[in-house]
């Protein structure tokens, strides 16, 4: 079964991500369980966490259809001791905030070097950031999200993916996250099938389904291989419907949450509904 939703707003309340989730009739969401662009917040209370639980269990939606994503400060490889302990506090800070939110999977972006230490020592602090938060909480699975490589990103090839999980020592709980808009950027085609079926052939090679918890599925306004980060609606970009079709009708990603950061909120009822729609086209055809 396909989990098909979008990355809803929290504002409010974090129960109201599980309502606008609703409204767009949507079988997965994902949210910011805190602002997204600011280091600290105040912890959950009882009463949020409990009107949270109680919307998702109004609208059924169980921990393994939804995929939080932590604040874009973190870096979890920063080359500077300071900065890194920093980012390490705050993604600990963001898995306890999952494990009290009865939450099983925390999605994140691996991690940069500034240009200040190696490809290979910046993985493997990734990694190693992974193990403290691992250590620290109960549950919550760590997952990987595949970057478009702008900048000093890593992430955006397979083999940086496969050498975090390498270096993480609970295999049980880390993952990965495929956004197809970053993917397509950092030059993994998606435009037809048979790109499809090589690319996926490559993830299963190199990192292995058995780690794909989640996905991003997005168009891309950037070029193929250009290394650069921008989304656009479903058929609306450079990666074409192709591609997204295809997704929905491999049964390789039955059960994780699939989900919708396209640049047009208006439309996400539209796009989830058309992306249900693909499951039964091969049978209607």
């Amino acid at each position: 079964m396909k989990y098909i939703g979008a990355h809803v707003s929290a504002a409010g309340g974090l129960e109201n991500a599980a309502i606008r989730a609703h409204e767009i009739d949507a079988t997965a969401f994902a949210l910011f369980t805190k602002n997204q662009r600011q280091w600290r917040a105040a912890p959950l209370s009882a009463d949020t966490i409990d009107a949270f639980k109680a919307a998702c269990e109004k609208y059924h939606y169980q921990p393994g259809q939804i995929l939080p994503h932590d604040s874009y400060l973190i870096n979890l490889g920063h080359p500077v001791a300071e900065a890194l302990e920093k980012s390490r506090d705050a993604f600990l800070d963001e898995m306890q905030r999952c494990e009290q939110l009865g939450l099983t999977l925390l999605n994140f972006h691996p991690g940069s070097h500034l240009m200040q230490i190696s490809e290979q020592d910046c993985l493997a602090r990734i990694a190693e950031s992974i193990n403290i938060a691992l250590a620290q909480t109960e549950g919550v699975t760590a997952v990987i999200e595949n970057t478009a490589g702008q900048g000093s990103n890593l992430g955006f090839r397979f083999e940086h993916l496969a050498a975090i999980i390498d270096g993480v020592e609970d295999k049980s709980r880390v993952g990965v996250c495929i956004d197809t808009c970053h993917a397509f950027a950092a030059g993994y085609d998606l435009r037809t099938e048979a790109d499809c079926e090589h690319t996926f052939n490559e993830f299963a090679r190199i990192v292995g389904f058995q780690y794909l918890r989640g996905m991003h599925l997005n168009d891309a306004k950037s070029e193929f291989a250009s290394r650069v980060d921008r989304h656009n609606s479903l058929g609306e970009g450079n990666i074409g419907h192709t591609a997204f079709s295809w997704i929905m009708r491999d049964a390789r990603f039955d059960g994780i949450p699939l989900i919708l950061e396209t640049i047009n909120p208006d439309i996400w009822a539209e796009e989830i509904a058309w992306l249900k729609a693909q499951q039964t086209r091969e049978a209607a055809a």
